[in-house]
């Protein structure tokens, strides 16, 4: 071998050994990254099962749900509990104060009418278990019973959509305690 070719074999290696260092040096920042990133995911997991431990021992102040003052119900409009209608895009969570006054005087006449204390809300998916904790006890009249429906007025392209926003909606419900009674499309 001559001098020539040794000389330019290690040229070569001088060459390619500072390359090869910062190519060691980039996929180990890659992995610190990675790394970082999966324990950011951990914290913010921690974080939203401890939300969701609260939100449970909020709503078990609620009783549970007495079937018997609701099998009989079959029409939207009697149902006194939370009723939360699936669309697309968001929901709509029809809710009945209880009454402030306690006396049966007047209960449902035009002096204390129930249309007074009925309210619909639009919710983003993303905020149904927060406006759910934020219902008051005395609007589960039933117990920690919850209806929900599809959106009968959806179109046809968007029923897919609303399926899945519907299952994913009964899980949230069930993951914070709740007994769902998902009512059939009108």
């Amino acid at each position: 071998m001559s001098f020539r070719t040794k000389f330019k074999g290690i040229i070569a290696i001088g060459l390619l050994l500072p390359i090869a260092l910062m190519a060691c040096r980039k996929e180990e920042r890659a992995v610190e990254g990675v790394a970082q990133n999966a324990v950011k995911a951990e914290q913010q997991a921690q974080a939203k099962e401890s939300q969701l431990d609260v939100d449970r021992a909020q709503l078990e102040q609620i009783a549970l749900p007495t079937k018997s003052l609701y099998i009989d119900i079959h029409d939207p409009s009697r149902w006194s509990n939370p009723f939360l209608v699936v669309g697309p895009q968001n929901f709509t969570l029809r809710i009945l104060l209880a009454d402030a006054n306690t006396s049966n005087v007047g209960q449902g006449t035009l002096l204390r009418p129930e249309s007074a204390r009925r309210q619909e809300l639009q919710l983003r998916p993303a905020d149904l278990d927060k406006a759910i904790v934020a219902i008051p006890a005395g609007a589960w009249h039933y117990g920690r019973v919850i209806a929900i429906a599809e959106l009968p007025e959806a179109p046809k392209k968007d029923r897919a959509q609303v399926r899945r926003n519907l299952e994913a909606a009964i899980q949230d419900l069930n993951n914070l305690g709740l007994v769902v009674q998902e009512w059939p499309s009108r």
